[in-house]
């Protein structure tokens, strides 16, 4: 799969200047707390995600991933502890922290009538880029990403794959330096997942943006990569995947994640 350039323009409301060698967390979540009624689905979280990583948060379903990118994306309003992107409150500096982030939430949100292009166009006006500059990054991306032959195609007459490319490139077309992802590659084949984490990881590692991928498979998480492990709504470890093994005292990540959860019992209990 061919990577996916930023548009060429600078001068672009995505864009913030970072000092050199500045530290600043692309994200940071600290203390949050979310709860449905009685029901708490999210317990004192923190994490971070830097710039030019590729961070995994890991968790089964109803782990409360989909709860945080709600939060982080203010579909809720937070109820316990802080958000912030680049150093910007999401509470109260909406509009500067969304500005600095991209999202591909777990649903397909394409418009299936409209054709790629339209699609991408629609989504630059939202975001307040001029019709020329979003033209211009429109046919970059579509050509980066190897749909500029189906530009015109209605949205409906595509893979799964490269819908879920197209939804990639329209959440970059704006140049975010934060890119969330939830379950992106669920109901995918398994060429099109490979296809997908690849050029994600790329844009984090070329491209220096800060990526956090939400899922529940562990062969989409790679050595190399951060993670974060959330579960009942609580993180219960985070760091280097070689390191979580290793606190764990087990085999691989797998293992690790059953031992952290107590899912199964820890062999070592079952001893005389």
């Amino acid at each position: 799969m061919t990577e996916l350039a930023s548009p060429t323009t600078h001068n672009h409301p995505g864009d913030i200047a970072q000092p050199p060698g500045s530290a600043e967390k692309a994200l940071s979540i600290a203390n949050v707390s979310h709860s449905y009624g009685a029901r708490r689905a999210l317990d004192k979280v923190s994490l971070a995600v830097m710039p030019a990583s590729f961070t995994a948060l890991l968790g089964l379903n109803g782990a409360g991933k989909s709860t945080l990118f709600s939060l982080v994306t203010r579909l809720f309003g937070i109820q316990a502890g802080s958000i912030r992107i680049f150093g910007h409150d999401i509470g109260q500096e909406p509009g500067e922290a969304l500005r600095c982030m991209g999202v591909v939430f777990q649903p397909r949100t394409l418009d299936l009538d409209l054709s790629v292009r339209q699609n991408l166009l629609y989504h630059a006006a939202l975001q307040g880029i001029g019709r020329r500059e979003a033209r211009l990054a429109a046919g970059e991306v579509l050509s980066r990403i190897g749909l500029a032959d189906r530009d015109g195609s209605k949205v409906r007459d595509l893979s799964g794959g490269q819908m879920r490319r197209l939804e990639i490139a329209r959440a970059l077309m704006h140049r975010p330096r934060l890119l969330l992802l939830d379950e992106p590659t669920v109901g995918l084949d398994v060429k099109a997942r490979v296809d997908i984490l690849n050029h994600v990881r790329s844009l984090a590692g070329e491209q220096g943006i800060g990526v956090l991928w939400a899922t529940h498979l562990f062969d989409e998480i790679i050595p190399t990569d951060d993670i974060v492990v959330l579960h009942q709504g609580r993180v219960l470890a985070d760091g280097k995947v070689a390191r979580i093994i290793a606190d764990a005292g087990a085999r691989d990540l797998h293992s690790a994640f059953m031992h952290l959860t107590g899912i199964v019992p820890d062999p070592g209990e079952l001893a005389p």
